[in-house]
């Protein structure tokens, strides 16, 4: 009886796994992951994130909430890794490696820089998995209009200034 149960056991793990791997696979065809590296101030910045499309949907204020946390991308949360330590938003950042999850409000977005990188961005019922107990940083964003539709969700860290832009909106945090 307890091979059996042990059997049982290992199938539902394969089972599991298959799943997980299948599923991942798909949601990074739907959502290419992105890496890009940046040199700000002399440091050196590695910006990974997955980049959704907006197909037709309402972003901000529809699929992501406003005042809810967001991963900041899909798939697994985008991470911002740098060699020297900056200053972002006129707050200072060690240097290290950080998960960035943002709050995005009409008028403004909260942009978080943690010391967690969990291996998916969001949990079984589909909540940020921030452990908001690492985090590092907190700076405010001004929202600004863009002219046209951006299809795909776009991440970097160029001119002194790390920017969010997707649909209609986006964001530049100063980085020095």
């Amino acid at each position: 009886m307890l091979k059996k149960i042990l059997i049982g056991l290992a199938v539902v793990a394969v089972l599991l796994f298959v799943g997980f791997q299948v599923l991942t696979s798909t949601t990074k065809k739907a959502s290419p992951e992105v890496k890009q590296t940046y040199t700000v101030g002399g440091a050196k910045i590695d910006l990974f994130y997955c980049q959704p499309s907006k197909k037709g949907r309402v972003i901000f204020g529809g699929l992501l909430p406003f005042g809810e946390v967001w991963r900041t991308g899909a798939n697994e949360p985008t991470t911002f890794e740098t060699d020297k330590g900056l200053t972002v938003g006129g707050k200072s950042l060690p240097a290290g490696k950080y998960s960035i999850w943002t709050i995005p409000q009409k008028d403004n977005w909260t942009v978080i820089f943690n010391k967690e990188i969990p291996t998916w961005g969001v949990s079984l019922v589909g909540k940020a998995s921030r452990n908001d107990k690492e985090d590092v940083l907190q700076v405010v964003a001004p929202v600004e209009t863009l002219p046209t539709v951006q299809e795909k969700l776009s991440i970097d860290a160029q001119n002194n200034a790390l920017t969010i832009a997707w649909d209609l909106t986006k964001i530049s945090v100063p980085l020095q």
